[in-house]
């Protein structure tokens, strides 16, 4: 038995389907995520190319896009808080 008629072909595509059901709310979460952080990191790109006229120099990096991906705009909010208090110039 060779082919797309294999019971255990068959068996491992059910056997997935079923791991893709169970997870489909982490992997959702985890692309939503994803997909948010890619926007905060181009929005860091952004800041960092224009925000030197308002005085805001956060850095371009992964973990201030996750901090913005995960928290939004109070993210940006305590990014920029935390850019105050430790005194760090653009």
């Amino acid at each position: 038995m060779t082919g797309l008629s294999s019971p255990a072909l068959w068996c491992a595509v059910a056997l997935g389907l079923c791991a893709l059901l169970c997870l489909r709310g982490l992997i959702g979460r985890l692309l939503r995520l994803v997909l948010r952080s890619g926007a905060g990191l181009a929005l860091l790109a952004a800041l960092a190319r224009f925000g030197s006229a308002l005085g805001l120099g956060l850095g371009v990096n992964l973990t201030n896009a996750l901090v913005l991906g995960l928290l939004g705009a109070p993210g940006f909010a305590l990014l920029c808080l935390l850019h105050w208090v430790l005194g760090q110039t653009a």
